[in-house]
């Protein structure tokens, strides 16, 4: 069985799946594939360049031209996306972490999806202290991906991470759920 974990920017997957690998669970981080293809794949930085305009791509410039909206957004994604899923396939890995799965397509490489939610002002909180950038830029990213309530209309599991809300008994009824 192949399961994802999804949720916004700055809901706290990553720290969840940081709680998963503490239980000898590895998980496939979509974040970090994509960004070291980009940097490295020559086609795909071919492409990229020509999309943005650009001789050299640097993270700056790949920001801007997504921060542009859902239409550019989508534009990257369709040259990097397909390079990503197939690296997932090819790990062999059965878990996966993806901040925009149901954008992307990639649900259809799952078969369970649990959905990581926080409170948008303690995403914000976190997004700006990580990627230390404005509130504004925050919530930029945040308008360019789905809501947690649409996520949660297609989870088949809920994890709430604000802080406040103990996760190890959440991840113990999770893992339970998926290994009777």
């Amino acid at each position: 069985m192949r399961i994802a974990i999804t949720g916004g920017i700055g809901s706290g997957k990553s720290y969840v799946c940081r709680l998963l690998q503490q239980r000898d669970i590895e998980v496939f981080n979509c974040d970090t594939i994509a960004k070291s293809i980009i940097a490295t794949h020559p086609a795909v930085r071919d492409e990229l360049c020509a999309l943005v305009g650009v001789d050299d791509l640097t993270k700056q410039d790949l920001g801007d031209y997504i921060r542009r909206g859902t239409d550019y957004a989508a534009r990257v994604n369709a040259i990097v996306h397909p390079r990503v899923a197939e690296a997932f396939v090819d790990s062999g890995m059965t878990w996966m972490e993806c901040a925009i799965l149901f954008e992307s397509g990639f649900d259809r490489l799952v078969d369970r999806v649990v959905v990581v939610t926080c409170p948008e002002d303690e995403r914000i909180r976190r997004i700006t202290a990580r990627d230390h950038c404005d509130a504004d830029t925050a919530r930029r990213w945040l308008a360019l991906q789905m809501t947690d309530e649409e996520r949660l209309q297609r989870a088949d599991f809920h994890i709430v991470n604000d802080g406040t809300t103990p996760l190890e008994p959440q991840l113990g009824t999770l893992l339970a759920a998926l290994n009777p």
